[in-house]
């Protein structure tokens, strides 16, 4: 009697234990299934990382196989009184050794509110705080000296150092009869203290080329692009502006500000005369109109399409939408990614949307008060190390839903690339993924999770990611 009953039960546990692992299994294959379903590759490319340029010195900037990372080296309203080049340059050794490789200025010259301007009211673009005009010697961030020092500092450390280039639009002119507007403008720039570039009315919309160009900036005289002798002395002389910050300055690349003011063809014809990395200010959602430019201006352009998805993908639960189009998408090598910066800081949940653009294609780009200030130092050194050690090769997204993203970087050279997984609900979250290893062991380089699985022989593997949170899985080596 008890035999039987020992007999039944083993059969009975036999049984169950059948149904459970055919459950898993079940569930397993469903997974597996949903996964290869919605597995989409959204970059082609041949792999290589972006590239930034070798700067004022062949081979002087090295960055991992994944490119480099920015840093805006400032934001809105830093503090007065000549000391932000110095505050600057005392970060650049961290940055470096965090694996920064470039370091984004304010704009540098003298401007119309002098040691209180944030520099977007350009007055003489040869004065960088060494001539007493507009109330000061200094600008508000230091001395010409100062700024020098950064620079050179900067170089040492391997980073490269970008200008932001206020064209558009000039400010602190002195007022002249106008026979284009028969009143009186503030568009006499004669007397500049540096005597380069001296402007006149001839020289800004409405003039002698037309009324106005594609857009003007809060009633500042605008200047004109069409006008040959402004052309010359933005990059076409040896002393142009252009060539006076690269070659005598010794900047890497430029920022160039509010770049709907003006046609593309003109951050064509400064890249063509001056050479060194470029991005464009294009304040625009819309990914065709970002690609357009790009290509018409011969420059990278900050990834506006992708700023706003984040920010519907991060904070309002909607992570599905970062299958839509965006600007790293269209072309990797063309877009500069970013969660925040000195004008516009509407994501709130930063540290997914950080994780995301240091995983994928394009120029990530960190807010100096996100890293110095508001979010954990020791997280986003680590994206960073992953960017710039892991981040290789084209993307595929293998799959999304409301709460959760998970993509695969495809590797490059030798490099396996990775696996990011953000999960943006309360709870714990696994998934069946493919990846390209097949039968090796794979860590998540965030520490994460603790989990150390093996893919199985046909590149399959479970992982997990924390609530409000992510993972990024490669080859534990």
């Amino acid at each position: 009697m008890k035999k039987t009953h020992f007999l039944v039960s083993m059969l009975a546990l036999a049984f169950f234990s059948s149904c459970q692992n055919g459950d898993e299994n079940d569930n397993e294959n469903l997974q597996k299934e949903e996964v290869h379903a919605k597995t989409v590759n959204v970059t082609k490319h041949d792999g290589r990382p972006f590239s930034t340029g070798s700067g004022s010195a062949a081979g002087k900037y090295v960055s991992g196989p994944g490119g480099g990372v920015m840093m805006q080296g400032f934001y809105w309203d830093v503090p007065e009184g000549g000391t932000w080049w110095n505050t600057v340059k005392d970060k650049l050794t961290a940055w470096s050794d965090s694996g920064i490789s470039a370091v984004w200025l304010p704009p540098a010259s003298k401007a119309q509110n002098g040691a209180y301007s944030m520099g977007y009211d350009p007055t003489d673009y040869y004065d960088f705080g060494n001539f007493n005009q507009n109330g000061s010697t200094e600008t508000r961030f230091g001395s010409r000296t100062e700024l020098e020092a950064l620079i050179t500092k900067a170089h040492a450390e391997n980073m490269q150092v970008y200008a932001d280039i206020v064209i558009n639009h000039n400010s602190g002119g002195q007022s002249q009869a106008n026979p284009f507007t028969g009143t009186n403008t503030w568009t006499d720039f004669s007397g500049i203290a540096s005597g380069k570039f001296q402007r006149s009315y001839n020289d800004f919309y409405k003039n002698s080329y037309g009324n106005n160009d594609e857009g003007a900036f809060g009633g500042f005289p605008d200047l004109c692009h069409a006008n040959p002798y402004v052309q010359d002395w933005l990059w076409g002389r040896d002393d142009s502006v252009g060539k006076y910050y690269k070659n005598v300055m010794k900047f890497d690349g430029w920022r160039f500000d509010y770049v709907k003011g003006f046609g593309p063809w003109v951050v064509n014809n400064w890249n063509s005369n001056v050479g060194g990395f470029s991005v464009g200010e294009l304040w625009d959602s819309n990914v065709n109109t970002l690609e357009w430019w790009a290509n018409n201006a011969n420059s990278s352009v900050f990834d506006f399409a992708a700023y706003y998805k984040m920010d519907e993908a991060f904070d309002n639960g909607n992570l599905n939408i970062l299958n839509d189009d965006m600007m790293w998408k269209r072309n990797p090598y063309k877009a500069v990614t970013f969660v925040a910066n000195h004008d516009t800081d509407i994501i709130n949940n930063k540290m997914p949307a950080y994780a995301y653009i240091l995983t994928h294609e394009g120029y990530p780009t960190i807010f100096y008060r996100d890293y110095e200030e508001w979010l954990n130092k020791e997280r986003l050194n680590n994206l960073i190390w992953i960017h710039n050690n892991k981040a290789t090769g084209t993307t595929s997204i293998l799959y999304t839903d409301n709460d959760e993203y998970i993509a695969r970087r495809n590797g490059y050279n030798g490099n396996p690339g990775l696996v990011v997984y953000i999960n943006n609900s309360s709870s714990w979250q696994e998934r069946w993924i493919e990846t390209n290893w097949s039968s090796q062991q794979i860590k998540d380089f965030t520490g994460n999770s603790g989990w150390y699985p093996t893919t199985q022989g046909d590149k399959w593997v479970k992982v997990q990611a924390p609530p409000n949170s992510y993972s990024i899985w490669s080859l534990n080596q």
